[in-house]
């Protein structure tokens, strides 16, 4: 058996090259790469201000990584039993989820500032303030929930009206948005309590929740929108039940781990009080990511509201293309959202070097993994979205997303890691206006234009996104070199 050091010492690598040679790897290697595998998996009780680099990122990326997966891979089949339902069934979801947009973009907005917040006292070492903190937090994404779960469940039919939902939506998909809506607090608690996990740095805990409450919806899913067995078939509206008795499961083991204590972070009795100096903090730290959150958010509304009247194939491939990315991109993902974690523990032991060096070395992974997942959208396009359904004018929608987003994937990959650094920093404020010039006065000025008034259709709009999302990630890049968010305040 390998001694520690050893294993360390493997996984402490600076580029990807060193990464992915295997060709000569010796057994040993493999028992020491076996052995980080297991402590990423199960937890770790390391200091990332003090371990390897490249250990440091494998350790904290790799359930990030896995957590995601699962959460894109029930999307995936979220999607696929919902297209079984037909076009408009698939519309439902995706006009639904213009209005989820705008609560994920308030819940990962929160979830920036509570990463940020807990990293730092992490970092400083200072438990007490770190487990407050996370009580805070929780307090806070229960009050954010309460005005979207009215809206939803008061008003379905007339927000879905508003997005230009065809009869059946209006008729009969209506349910699945005051389920969805109405029962929001489950979705904001996940959001926020696994961002308190992966700022302490406990990113095994976050994986299990989410394997937990995306297991429940995986077998709910075609049990109640199809009816098997004893249960009644409650199609389109099954989904959202399931989605909803899922992610609620996935909270209550979150509350019981948050409790019972992970490595780096534990709740007692005593930190069950409201503390505004600290609410006021993460609400300062959030607001620049809530707002960037919003701004792309909302641009994607108005994207879908675009795409809606070229009809409900339009958005339904449209829909479908989005889930199959997002299926694609979360392990790029959860290795950009490592860097978070290690930025913002990192500045919080005062070593920015540190933290800089851990976006180079995450940005190299998630390119040539990016790169890679380009290419199969650039060759099998059509293949994948023919998954999803043996709609002809459906496929063609999304496949044509898929080919022409595979173009932006090479700068993709360092946006998202450069946007992270920022967020880890507590700096949210600098990606908002990023957003905001990019998302609102580019993008969808030139979707509009390209689409409508150039007669390029749905194309024109697929085209202004990976031009808009080029430009974006090369601009923060370049941003993100200038340093200035190294000194930002927790």
């Amino acid at each position: 058996m390998v001694n520690e050091e050893s294993a360390h010492q493997m996984i402490d690598n600076e580029t990807s090259a060193d990464v992915v040679q295997t060709g000569g790897m010796s057994r040993r290697s493999l028992s020491s790469l076996w052995e980080e595998l297991r402590d990423a998996i199960r937890g770790s009780e390391a200091d990332y201000t003090q371990i390897g680099m490249g250990r440091a990122v494998f350790l904290l990326a790799v359930p990030m990584i896995l957590e995601l997966i699962m959460e894109s891979t029930f999307a995936v089949v979220d999607i696929y039993f919902v297209g079984t339902l037909g076009a408009s069934a698939v519309a439902t979801v995706g006009l639904t989820e213009t209005y989820l947009f705008l609560l994920y973009s308030i819940g990962m907005g929160l979830s920036m500032g509570v990463t940020a917040v807990v990293a730092r006292r992490v970092g400083e070492k200072d438990a007490e303030h770190a487990s407050l903190t996370a009580v805070q937090a929780i307090i806070l994404a229960l009050l954010v929930s309460l005005p979207f779960a009215l809206a939803g469940i008061l008003f379905a039919q007339d927000l879905l009206a508003l997005m230009g939902a065809d009869a059946w939506t209006l008729e009969h998909g209506y349910p699945y948005m005051q389920w969805m809506l109405g029962g929001n607090a489950v979705i904001m608690l996940l959001f926020v309590i696994n961002a308190i996990f992966r700022g302490a740095g406990d990113a095994a805990i976050a994986m299990r929740v989410l394997w937990i409450a995306n297991s429940v919806n995986i077998v709910l899913d075609p049990v109640l929108i199809l009816g098997l067995g004893p249960f009644p078939e409650l199609g389109i509206e099954g989904a959202a039940i399931a989605t909803t008795i899922g992610r609620g499961i996935g909270v209550g083991f979150q509350v019981r781990a948050l409790f019972k204590g992970g490595k780096h972070i534990r709740v007692g009795r005593q930190h069950l009080r409201a503390d505004k100096q600290i609410i006021k903090r993460i609400v300062e730290t959030s607001l620049g990511g809530v707002g960037q959150m919003i701004i792309g958010m909302t641009s994607w509304i108005f994207i879908m509201r675009i795409l809606a009247g070229f009809g409900s194939q339009a958005v339904a491939g449209a829909t479908i293309a989005l889930r199959i990315m997002m299926f694609t991109m979360m392990p790029a993902w959860g290795m950009s959202n490592a860097v978070a974690t290690l930025v913002g523990q990192n500045l919080g032991a005062r070593k920015p070097d540190r933290a800089e060096r851990s976006v180079w070395v995450v940005g190299i992974w998630n390119m040539s993994f990016l790169v890679m997942i380009a290419v199969t959208f650039f060759l099998f396009s059509e293949s994948l979205v023919g998954i999803f359904t043996d709609d002809a004018e459906v496929v063609a929608v999304g496949s044509t997303w898929l080919t022409i987003v595979s173009y932006s994937y090479f700068v993709y990959a360092w946006w998202m890691v450069a946007v992270q650094a920022f967020n880890g920093a507590g700096d949210t404020i600098t990606p908002t206006k990023i957003n905001f010039v990019f998302f609102w006065l580019i993008q969808i000025p030139l979707s509009y234009v390209l689409s409508t008034m150039l007669d390029m259709n749905y194309h024109g709009v697929f085209w202004a996104i990976m031009i808009s999302e080029t430009g974006v990630g090369l601009f923060t890049l370049w941003l993100f070199t200038r340093g200035g968010w190294k000194k930002a305040v927790v």
